[in-house]
């Protein structure tokens, strides 16, 4: 597989595995795993949040499972408060994907359930961030991903 650069800071990426089943070390999650294009985005975005934006790298997690009746979702990131209480979703796309509105549409479906205040939709090259206000039902783009502070 050929991995892309990305319009994100490198990191030190922990490879193992054959070149037809590529691995790659997923911190947060604390094992190796599959090294696809959305997961190469992932562990990037990963690093900038918590080095270069400062989240704690402890309320970050991967592929956080969620359900509606028998149908099963799994969210790509979820950013928790202190109180465990979910603050942004992430959602990660390969870097030849297009971030279009069926994207949006797909992040918007978990926020049904977690009901966060930031959505964030990146294919690595591309990164959308929108806050978004319930008492007023409105939602606003940011111009870039928020600093941790920020969201305090």
């Amino acid at each position: 597989m050929t991995l892309c650069e990305l319009n994100l800071p490198p990191f030190d990426a922990r490879l193992r595995g054959t070149q037809q089943k590529p691995e790659i070390f997923d911190f947060l999650r604390r094992r190796y795993v599959a090294l696809t294009p959305e997961e190469w985005v992932r562990q990037h975005f990963a690093h900038f949040l918590i080095e270069q934006k400062g989240y704690p790298k402890g309320l970050l997690s991967n592929e956080v499972e969620l359900r509606i009746g028998d149908k099963r979702l799994r969210c790509d990131t979820v950013l928790y408060n202190l109180a465990a209480q979910p603050r942004m979703i992430i959602e990660y796309k390969a870097p030849t994907v297009r971030i279009t509105q069926r994207v949006i549409d797909q992040i918007s479906a978990y926020n049904l359930l977690l009901r966060v205040d930031y959505l964030v939709v990146t294919n690595g090259l591309q990164h959308n961030c929108c806050r978004i206000d319930y008492d007023r039902n409105v939602y606003e783009f940011l111009p870039d991903i928020p600093d941790y502070s920020a969201l305090l």
